[in-house]
């Protein structure tokens, strides 16, 4: 039995398609959807978009959250580029966030800006909450490494939390990372079987 089927896509929304991180969402998403998992994301341009293409580019299964928003001025918004094979409609932050953490088995986070760094934060936050039966998360980049290194050194993060996630570089990494959650969530569903625990990830 699979427990990751849908995976979510969060980063930088003004990435464009000559880019370096535009062409390495696009790859990663091809990847993980010739492996069958369907991908999600906000719906939006720049990272969004490039993982809805990368993932229709060999057929796979596409899944937005949109946000109809009307005064949200900082806000991207939902991209007449961005087309995929079912789109979820919400009307304020809050929810469209929620929908996202909702629909998907895990996550994976690459470079972006503050609503990166919220949506970072909350499955981290809910992964600590809820350890044992939360929801893996990735981050893709080697940048990663110092930002979370700073973030251990000058904040109070408990040395337990930077065991939640692993920081992988390539799309070869990512695919480890995704089979040995897989294998954890096996594992520990297992034994909370045998135990006669209900079994089932958070939320």
């Amino acid at each position: 039995m699979k427990h990751i089927k849908k995976i979510a896509f969060f980063g930088y929304a003004d990435t464009k398609p000559e880019e370096d991180l535009y062409h390495t969402v696009y790859q990663a998403a091809k990847v993980l959807a010739e492996k069958e998992y369907t991908i999600i994301n906000g719906g939006g341009p720049g990272l969004m978009e490039a993982a809805t293409k990368g993932a229709e580019s060999v057929n796979g299964d596409t899944l937005t959250v949109t946000l109809k928003q009307k005064y949200m001025t900082g806000f991207e918004g939902s991209y007449v580029g961005n087309v995929p094979d079912k789109e979820i409609v919400t009307y304020n932050y809050i929810d469209r966030i929620r929908g996202l953490i909702v629909e998907a088995d895990a996550y994976v986070i690459f470079n972006g800006g503050t609503g990166t760094l919220s949506e970072l934060g909350m499955v981290w936050c809910l992964a600590k909450l809820y350890r044992g039966h939360h929801k893996p998360f990735v981050l893709y980049g080697a940048h990663w490494k110092p930002v979370i290194e700073a973030l251990v050194t000058h904040m109070l993060i408990r040395k337990e939390s930077t065991e939640l996630f692993e920081i992988v570089e390539n799309d070869e990494e990512l695919a480890e990372a995704l089979s040995h959650f897989e294998r954890q969530i096996g594992h520990r569903e297992h034994n909370h079987v045998h135990a006669g625990e209900e079994k089932g990830f958070m939320l």
